[in-house]
């Protein structure tokens, strides 16, 4: 049998309370620009610099009255979003911080450095750099050790 040729992840679709609230989010936030709507329930958003794609996520509003699913329930954990360089995630920090974002984590995960905070729905999201391939290790622990570069917390006056 022939493997499936799949040539990459297109777009994620996040249920949320009220569409109109979290569109704001993920274009003052992220800087997504809204792509097309389906009525008043749904929106596709996608990132300034993508060419190819119609959208990389999808809002679909399922009202107010919805209550949120449990943190520690089985399903998606995040979204993540890649900086082109470490100058920009650092950037991306201090709009959070200006912008009154809650982060709630840090993430060194060797080959990358991601910082976590939530939508307005409690929906994790992850924004992060990662460095190019031709400076991952050689064996298959990628995730393993240190960031090499100088991009901590302590750096980033986070307490």
């Amino acid at each position: 049998m022939k493997k499936p040729n799949i040539s990459g992840l297109a777009h994620v679709v996040l249920r949320v309370k009220e569409l109109d609230r979290s569109v704001e989010f993920y274009v003052k936030v992220l800087g997504l620009e809204v792509t097309s709507t389906a009525g008043k329930r749904m929106a596709f958003l996608s990132a300034p610099q993508q060419k190819i794609k119609s959208h990389e996520l999808g809002l679909l509003a399922l009202g107010s009255e919805i209550m949120p699913s449990e943190k520690n329930r089985v399903g998606l954990y995040h979204v993540a979003w890649q900086m082109d360089t470490l100058d920009e995630l650092e950037n991306f920090h201090a709009h959070l911080v200006n912008e009154e974002v809650k982060i709630v984590g840090y993430g060194d995960h060797g080959i990358s450095m991601g910082i976590y905070f939530l939508d307005p729905d409690g929906n994790e999201i992850e924004v992060f750099y990662e460095l190019p391939k031709s400076e991952w290790p050689s064996n298959l622990s990628k995730f393993d050790g240190k960031f090499p570069l100088p991009f901590n917390v302590e750096r980033l006056n986070v307490s």
